[in-house]
């Protein structure tokens, strides 16, 4: 039934002037999260943003009936931000981002590939000769060089990183049949093996402290030790549900889509879809589209929707800030099921908040940083996650206790954004099965995963060879 279609909204909002918090010095008075006074009239729709090519149009907000003080202020604010450079350095392979963060790891830490040694398959090794712990706590540290610019780098204390990697929890689902903190230790080293065990890393979530080093248009963001704005980020790393068709996330074609051998082509010796270049499943000629277990499919999305802003709440976030988890090239386009995919992530989180939002104890509101690219068109037709989102909110008619932002913007921007109103916020990092953060870090590539590792400080607060907080069993949660 929400799969029918919804009228766009008619026009774009009208925003207040933009202030890019990049260029403000770390010695100006802060922006905390009584000055924001701006007007709450975000109807009009003919104003041009100061700097933009074209209006901010894509911005939709449900359920300021029952929002704190402040939240429309606020989402007024995250508004008026400058749209997002979609098309800068890091829009496609990030081979500049990437040698700049191994050579920051380099002079800082230390850092060395080991050779001919892999975490998993495709991904390098390395060690580090220095560790955070040995570094004197005062001792500065800034990111891209020691040499870089006080105007262009971004600046911590040894203590400051200490503080974020001891800030690691993992908060994962206690009634999914084989959870527990020895598998989890020995799945956030890399070691869940394929079928069940990386279909349980779907009921996983990682959080610490995490500060932002650059938005993804490749601009650092400058930062003196101690600013207090770069404590209030909070990375949230989930495991989407895989519908590419690959070996290691095989269970999740088999519990959800119900006529996967008549897609695949099959392995005549283990009944399972055969694997190509060791990793992808091949589509049968002129098989049909993907059917799925919708109940199955949008119980289990709730569940992972719930565990994580459960885990956000228990963190003490105030404004949650998500992106589509698994919705881009492992929704299913490839067996057609990806239109449908998105609308049932929707759904799910959209109930979760319905339901469960009177039950927080401090998440105030959830932003949605849903971008829109030129690709996501389909026939002429929008074929976006915003689309989706957008879709469902306003065919449910969301009312819910949990006021809601959907907008096309850079989440680092909307991050820091928060972070900077002394909000304490929340970003989704979009994780692998395998539970190694940023995993192909080192490849270059364009996937979300790895530009959040050459973005964040996440290598530093996340991965299980950098902090050694990661695989201590204390910091698990099994709720």
């Amino acid at each position: 039934m929400f799969i029918a279609s919804i009228d766009h909204l008619a026009q774009p909002s009208r925003f207040p002037e933009h202030h890019d918090d990049r260029n403000q010095s770390s010695t100006d008075p802060p922006r905390g999260r009584h000055s924001l006074q701006r007007s709450q009239d975000i109807v009009d729709h003919s104003h041009q943003i100061p700097g933009a090519q074209e209006p901010l149009k894509h911005v939709v907000i449900f359920g300021l009936h029952s929002a704190n003080k402040g939240i429309p202020e606020l989402f007024n604010y995250l508004s008026s931000l400058a749209p997002m450079d979609k098309y800068g350095s890091m829009s496609g392979d990030c081979d500049r981002e990437t040698t700049e963060m191994e050579n920051f790891l380099k002079e800082t830490f230390g850092f060395k590939n080991i050779r001919d040694e892999d975490i998993v398959d495709g991904v390098r090794s390395f060690r580090l000769e220095r560790r955070i712990q040995e570094i004197s706590p005062q001792a500065i540290i800034s990111f891209p060089s020691k040499n870089s610019s006080p105007n262009c780098s971004f600046s911590m204390t040894a203590e400051e990183i200490q503080k974020w990697q001891k800030s690691y929890r993992v908060y994962a689902d206690k009634n999914q049949h084989g959870m527990s903190v020895a598998f989890l230790k020995h799945a956030l080293q890399g070691r869940s093996a394929s079928g069940p065990q990386a279909f349980l890393m779907k009921f996983v979530v990682r959080v610490s402290t995490c500060p932002i080093l650059m938005e993804f248009d490749g601009r650092k963001i400058p930062r003196s030790p101690n600013e207090q704005w770069s404590h209030c980020i909070k990375l949230v790393s989930v495991t989407g549900i895989d519908f590419a068709g690959r070996i290691h996330d095989v269970d999740d074609i088999r519990t959800y889509v119900t006529n996967w051998a008549d897609v695949y082509e099959i392995d005549s010796k283990s009944r399972l879809p055969r694997v190509y270049n060791g990793r992808d499943f091949r589509r049968q000629i002129n098989s049909p589209q993907g059917k799925l277990n919708n109940d199955k499919l949008f119980e289990d999305l709730k569940r992972m929707a719930r565990l994580r802003l459960r885990a956000c709440d228990h963190e003490k976030v105030e404004i949650v800030v998500e992106t589509g988890i698994g919705l881009g090239v492992f929704a299913g386009k490839y067996i057609g099921i990806d239109d449908t995919v998105r609308l049932f992530s929707a759904l799910a989180v959209q109930e979760v908040l319905k339901n469960d939002g009177s039950t927080y104890q401090h998440i105030k509101a959830v932003v949605f940083a849903l971008p829109i690219f030129e690709s996501d068109l389909r026939n002429g037709q929008r074929n976006d996650t915003f689309y989706a989102f957008e879709r469902v909110f306003r065919k449910e008619g969301y009312q819910g206790p949990i006021p809601v932002l959907i907008i096309d913007q850079d989440m680092h921007r909307l991050t820091v954004a928060i972070a900077r109103q002394g909000l304490r916020v929340s970003e989704l990092n979009p994780a692998d099965s395998h539970g190694v953060f940023g995993e192909y870090w080192q490849n270059r590539g364009p996937a979300v995963e790895e530009k959040l590792a050459l973005t964040t400080l996440g290598l530093l607060v996340q991965h299980h060879l950098i902090n050694p907080y990661v695989l201590r069993e204390e910091n698990y949660r099994l709720i």
